[in-house]
């Protein structure tokens, strides 16, 4: 008799159940517990007083309250913190795994300076010094704009700190890497103006239109999204999924509708349309041209003419418009998956307009209008002849994504040093050769990274960050919740190896260098700057570990500036050729930017999206020409190829092909390296004209029999 792996999986729980309820299995088990216990080899923790210590969980932008359950001050569980503003006692899989990371196998445990293809381990003095006499030398040679920095967000102090040390040095060249909360700012400075963002109030909405928002797999803040999700029948609210596959989120709405990829931002204005044609609007605070908009939407987006595009009827396209308008607080969502890669402003820009003519803004249960948090004052940077000048160059892209496509077009170095801070562009970005080959055109590259992932691979020097459980941190939380809050992130146990807090490491950069850079950065230690910095909320949130900075429904009704819609932007279109589309998907239980999925996580990863070390890739059964389920084929797109395994799966669309991201990591780590593939070496960037985002949702692939 042939046992496939579930029904040895079941067979081998239910052998375990049936002896963990008999008597012989009770004591049979009891005295192999003793036994175990009583080996001389085995370690045994030593007991002690149990603790609970409040911190911040940063591993994703989530950025939930946690609790670190501690015996004798040693860490031994994380929970979530009960009444935390952003998860309320909810903790996610990557949060309660997140002590794994302290002994990661891939962690850089010291100080690492590049000898040839190796990298050899020195001291912090000498790495200091090697840093800050490389930066003197840009100093020296009057090219201070030649120094760049890349972040993994633009929120808080830390990035904060990184932008301060270009200011005094005299570069204009700091960029974030694609998120979520960095789409919703650009929306909202494009819509409503410099210095907002906007949150969506999914716990009062009775009428959730997701495009493609990954609500229970990873979108904003993951377990608030769980929360408003889990609740949806309580309030008797609905969720509407639009996208080109079944996700979870999907299987678990009230109704799929599925799309051509790629077409959602037409969807968003083919609504728009219809609102305007049954004049289901509200005559809001619109600027920059309404009656140019609504000539422009209602011409160039008819249901018919988005019919064709989407694939949607146009009959459901003017049903799902109606029963929009008419609940009584629907609110729209955009960002495809957790909305960060992919994504273009013309998407989000038409989602929220929506919202808008709906009379959706800042109302409960719809998208608020915000502030962006401004709690942090920094003193002005202090600024020499030299950083004068540099600082009043033009800046060499608008974003990350473009100003690797610029490093790759020049013939000569754009920048001679770059930092790099909480982010891995040369795993995260599309068409990852072409990124590590642009970080070989810069001639000094430090690393600020706790891992010796892929973008550390490609550093000249790295200064390793403590993690997050080491390190005192402010953690804000936005990404979409209807709310602004500050976290503190606190030391859970000493430094296991020879890292540093990444602001003290850039202090001591800024105070070898001297001079007004020093000047700049005159505190001792990243504790006090923060301290000093966050003067203002510090009482608090030192004693409370969280402060509410902006919650509830924000007063007034925005001005809309329609003007940006009105000129009617291009679609992006997808590059390459072959019969099907292939779309990257994101999955709750990995991580698509840093760090990399712990071995916990990367255990509970399903079979049908990593078999043995094979990627799984999902294809519609009518799409298949012969391809078995389970079986091997060769994916290719004008990026590359790669061996995989089929998925057929009536949930995706004839045509399209799903594969996850956050597999095919190249790092030291049998835990996460080795296994499937980088959804992102296949992938080439398609850069939105205006926006700069790289909104290659998808390439066109061709799939074969292995």
């Amino acid at each position: 008799m042939k046992i496939d792996r579930r029904s040895f999986l079941g067979l081998g729980l239910g052998a375990a159940a049936g002896i963990a309820v008999s008597p012989v299995g009770v004591k049979l088990t009891d005295d192999s517990s003793i036994w175990t216990q009583n080996w001389p080899w085995t370690p045994v923790p030593e007991d002690g007083e149990i603790t609970y210590d409040p911190s911040v969980c940063s591993l994703c932008p989530g950025s939930c309250g946690i609790s670190v359950r501690k015996i004798k001050g040693r860490p031994v569980k994380i929970e979530g913190a009960d009444g935390y503003p952003v998860n309320n006692g909810g903790a996610c899989l990557h949060g309660i795994a997140g002590l794994q990371y302290l002994y990661d196998p891939s962690r850089v445990k010291t100080p690492m300076r590049k000898n040839g293809n190796r990298f050899e381990a020195i001291s912090w003095e000498e790495a200091i010094s090697i840093v800050a006499g490389k930066l003197a030398d840009i100093r020296t040679d009057g090219a201070p704009e030649t120094l760049g920095v890349i972040t993994g967000s633009a929120a808080g102090s830390m990035p904060a700190l990184f932008k301060r040390f270009l200011d005094a040095f005299g570069s204009p060249n700091a960029y974030e890497m694609p998120s979520l909360e960095g789409n919703l700012q650009l929306t909202a400075a494009t819509l409503h103006g410099a210095g907002n963002t906007i949150g969506f109030d999914l716990e009062n909405s009775d009428f959730v239109l997701s495009f493609g928002a990954g609500i229970i797999e990873g979108w904003g803040s993951p377990v608030a999204c769980f929360k408003a999700n889990a609740s949806r029948k309580e309030r008797h609210a609905k969720l509407y999924q639009i996208e080109p596959r079944l996700s979870n989120t999907a299987a678990g709405a009230d109704k799929w509708i599925p799309i051509n990829p790629g077409t959602e931002a037409d969807l968003a204005l083919g609504l728009c349309a219809v609102l305007l044609s049954k004049n289901l609007f509200t005559q809001g605070n619109f600027t920059g041209g309404f009656q140019k908009f609504t000539a422009v939407i209602q011409k160039e987006y008819s249901p018919t003419r988005v019919e064709a595009s989407t694939g949607i009827p146009a009959a459901d396209i003017e049903a799902l418009a109606v029963a929009f308008a008419k609940a009584k607080a629907p609110v729209a969502v955009p960002g495809k998956g957790r909305g960060d890669h992919g994504q273009n402003l013309k998407e989000f820009a038409a989602v929220q307009t929506l919202n808008a003519l709906a009379g959706r803004l800042n109302q409960e249960g719809g998208a608020f209008v915000m502030a962006q948090p401004e709690y942090l004052s920094f003193p002005e940077a202090a600024m020499d002849e030299i950083a004068e000048a540099g600082a009043g160059k033009e800046k060499i892209a608008g974003s990350v994504n473009k100003l690797i496509e610029d490093i790759n077009g020049s013939d000569k170095p754009l920048l001679n040093a770059l930092f790099v801070h909480n982010a891995n562009p040369c795993y995260t970005l599309k068409n990852t050769q072409r990124v590590k080959d642009a970080f070989k055109k810069v001639p000094f590259v430090v690393s600020f990274s706790s891992f010796m992932d892929e973008t550390a691979m490609e550093a000249d020097v790295i200064l390793p960050a403590s993690t997050f459980l080491e390190r005192t941190e402010d953690v804000p939380a936005g990404a979409g919740l209807p709310k602004s809050v500050i976290g503190l992130a606190t030391p859970q146990v000493d430094p296991v190896f020879n890292t540093k807090n990444p602001g003290d490491a850039l202090i001591q950069v800024a105070q070898a260098m001297g001079g007004t850079i020093a000047e700049s950065f005159e505190w001792e230690t990243y504790d006090e700057c923060l301290e000093a910095v966050a003067a203002d909320i510090w009482d608090s949130l030192s004693e409370e570990g969280s402060v509410v900075v902006a919650e509830g429904v924000p007063e007034g009704t925005p001005a809309v500036d329609v003007s940006y819609l009105a000129a009617n932007p291009t679609s992006v279109e997808m590059k390459g050729e072959g019969d099907f589309t292939l779309v990257a998907i994101d999955n709750m239980r990995l991580t698509g930017t840093i760090p990399a999925a712990s071995p916990f996580a990367i255990k509970t990863v399903s079979d049908k999206v990593l078999s043995g070390t094979q990627t799984v890739v999902e294809i519609n059964p009518a799409s298949a020409k012969g391809l078995k389920d389970g079986g091997e084929a060769i994916i290719a797109t004008e990026q590359g190829e790669a061996k995989v395994k089929v998925n057929l799966n009536e949930g995706i669309m004839p045509g399209v092909i799903g594969m996850v991201k956050g597999l095919g990591h190249t790092f030291d780590n049998p835990y996460v390296a080795g296994k499937g593939v980088n959804v992102n070496d296949l992938i080439g960037p398609v850069i939105e004209p205006g926006s700069g985002l790289d909104a290659a949702f998808g390439i066109k692939a061709t799939l074969k029999k292995a």
